[in-house]
């Protein structure tokens, strides 16, 4: 069934998925290291494993359930079971996280475990929920619009995350209490949230096969689509560019700004442009091509990510959150076009190896999303170790000598403006293997990469 023929609220409970990950991919990124630094009063560099060990597990299971989810489809044409084995288990997991009981390393240990089950939780959900796209439509410009309702909706998720998360932190009387109160609350939107996208996606008939591959033979099929694993490049470092930037919000806001509750502000301004700015980026793919849009936006975010360093470090409160917001402009396209970019990937496999396995990419796809977003807050953790950062907790803050605000202001700013510049030439590479393997077709003249 193509996308034009799906109704709006089939679109709608579709996209609705993406308010649960973007919570989840965000609330962690932006509060956990914070919170064990700043609330549990765990070392930066014990925080920085915890938040990133769990992430290399995850980089390890996408890909089993990816093949796993191929093989649920080849004898159920549908991606129903996994979706619910998720929606079931992720909010209590993540809710977990923030109840811990205990401080110091043994709050640490907490996390670890709670953060390694909301993990695996969200793998189940997020893997087959990314392969579904490829199986509502087989046009390239109506996947477009697909994601455009998912990256809005992802969008808003992410809004919720980091503009409201915070602020019911703040609002539950701050510290340990307000941070269980902020993980009840946030898991119960990703419940809601994941449960409709569950029920809502019966419909699509999932077409994997003609049989299904074992994990070792999806990878063997899929290590010769390169465009794929360019494109994959290009996203991971991305990620990880924003992952850094998302973990240094608070401290910036905190140690440079004045105020931790300037940290919702910070989110608001470079999320909430964003979802605006979606369907703009969408009619300009249209019209000037997906990835020559993607590559501007992307230099685009590096010149404004870059401009946050002086900015920032005048503590200029307007002139940043003006940045954030061209910032959320910029993110919107990095959002939805490499999302709208993946399903040709995978179908332009298929035709190559006459196997459609899109839960196979998904799964590297998604593992690839996990481990730069594990990388960013595990850098930015370990340059504050480096530079002198001081772990405390609400009852005894310390001041931060100058160069560990100064490790602060650079993850806020230099280091996201350097991944995006060496996210390019992978960009530069998709397009130039995804032009020599596609045929030329009406559809590829119309929609020009």
């Amino acid at each position: 069934m193509t996308a034009s023929a799906v109704p709006r609220r089939r679109l709608l409970a579709y996209g609705l998925g993406s308010v649960g990950t973007g919570v989840f991919s965000t609330v962690p990124g932006l509060l956990l290291l914070y919170f064990m630094t700043n609330v549990l009063g765990v070392p930066a560099g014990v925080a920085g494993l915890v938040v990133t060990l769990p992430k290399a597990w995850d980089v390890c299971l996408n890909p089993l359930v990816g093949a796993t989810s191929d093989r649920d489809a080849v004898r159920t044409g549908r991606r129903t079971r996994l979706l619910l084995v998720g929606t079931l288990a992720l909010p209590a997991a993540f809710a977990a996280m923030f109840l811990s009981p205990v401080t110091g390393r043994a709050g640490a240990v907490w996390v670890a475990v709670t953060f390694v089950l909301a993990a695996s939780a969200f793998s189940f959900f997020q893997v087959p929920y990314v392969a579904l796209p490829a199986e509502m439509s087989d046009d390239s410009r109506d996947r477009t619009r697909i994601m455009v309702w998912r990256v809005v909706c992802l969008t808003l998720g992410i809004l919720v995350a980091g503009g409201l998360a915070p602020a019911v932190v703040d609002a539950a009387g701050g510290g340990r209490r307000g941070y269980a109160v902020m993980g009840l609350s946030v898991a119960l939107v990703i419940g809601a949230a994941a449960a409709i996208t569950t029920l809502g996606t019966r419909w699509v008939r999932s077409r994997p096969g003609p049989e299904p591959l074992g994990l070792l033979a999806a990878f063997r099929t899929a290590r010769g689509n390169r465009a794929f694993f360019a494109l994959l490049t290009a996203f991971v470092v991305q990620a990880a560019a924003v992952a850094v930037m998302l973990a240094a919000a608070p401290y910036v806001a905190t140690y440079q700004l004045g105020s931790y509750g300037l940290t919702s502000a910070l989110f608001v301004c470079l999320v909430a442009p964003s979802a605006l700015a979606v369907p703009v980026w969408g009619k300009a793919a249209r019209r000037f091509g997906r990835l020559r849009c993607l590559t501007a936006a992307t230099l685009g975010y590096a010149l404004a990510a870059a401009a946050l360093l002086p900015a920032a470090a005048a503590s200029s409160v307007p002139v940043v959150l003006a940045l954030c917001v061209l910032l959320g402009i910029c993110y919107a396209a990095l959002q939805v076009l490499p999302l709208a970019l993946l399903p040709d990937t995978v179908l332009a496999d298929a035709a190559r190896t006459g196997h459609a396995q899109s839960g196979a990419f998904t799964g590297l796809w998604t593992a690839g999303e996990t481990a730069g977003l594990a990388i960013g807050p595990g850098a930015y953790s370990l340059a504050l170790a480096a530079t002198g950062f001081v772990s405390a907790t609400l009852d005894h803050p310390v001041v931060q000598s100058p160069a560990a605000r100064t490790g602060v202001l650079l993850g806020f700013s230099v280091v996201p403006a350097v991944l995006m510049l060496l996210s390019l030439p992978a960009l530069r590479t998709y397009g130039r293997r995804r032009t020599a393997a596609a045929p030329t077709t009406p559809e590829t003249v119309k929609d020009p990469v």
